[in-house]
């Protein structure tokens, strides 16, 4: 199943990852550019490889495990080199925190689920979540580009106020996930 074309669509994620470090490690404005489409290319697939496996019944253990992996190394990757690059600063740092603290919560309550053969669902909010995160961190990585290419156009304004959009839902989401598998704990 592994060689499926959703599988391999997640996998391209998790590959891309080291060159959108790589290219945000020292980078000016043409390393943001080409990180920003480096990035949007992986979210492309994130929506594709689901589509495509459920419309060509190819839904695999292996898909279904994978893909919130990928999701999420790309996500924490791309914030902690927006940090390093500070493009992420002060302020901005805090939801950039409630994301990554919310992953590694959500990814362990899941774990652990999963060993009492518990299955929790992905909610419309999360899916929300996502797409928030995902115009946040692409506006942020356009950001460093911007000055050069386009002036005018406000994309660290707009990744900011999404990166706090984007906190908020995750907050809320992460809070019923938790309440969910609280259910199962005691």
């Amino acid at each position: 199943m592994l060689s499926s074309l959703p599988n391999i669509l997640t996998l391209s994620r998790i590959l891309a990852v080291p060159f959108l470090v790589l290219l945000l490690w020292d980078s000016g404005w043409v390393g943001h550019l080409a990180a920003f489409v480096l990035f949007g290319v992986a979210a492309a697939t994130d929506y594709l490889d689901g589509y495509l496996a459920r419309s060509q019944g190819t839904v695999s253990k292996l898909g279904v495990f994978l893909d919130p992996i990928a999701d999420k190394i790309m996500v924490a990757a791309t914030i902690v080199m927006l940090v390093h690059t500070g493009t992420i600063h002060g302020w901005a740092v805090i939801p950039a925190l409630v994301i990554l603290l919310r992953e590694i919560t959500v990814s362990g309550l899941r774990e652990y689920l999963a060993g009492l053969q518990v299955s929790v669902p992905v909610s419309q909010l999360a899916k929300w979540k996502t797409a928030f995160q995902m115009i946040a961190l692409s506006a942020l990585l356009l950001a460093g580009a911007t000055p050069v290419l386009a002036p005018w156009l406000p994309a660290l304004q707009i990744g900011l106020v999404s990166l706090w959009l984007a906190a908020g839902l995750t907050a809320v989401t992460g809070y019923d996930y938790l309440r969910v598998g609280m259910k199962h704990m005691s």
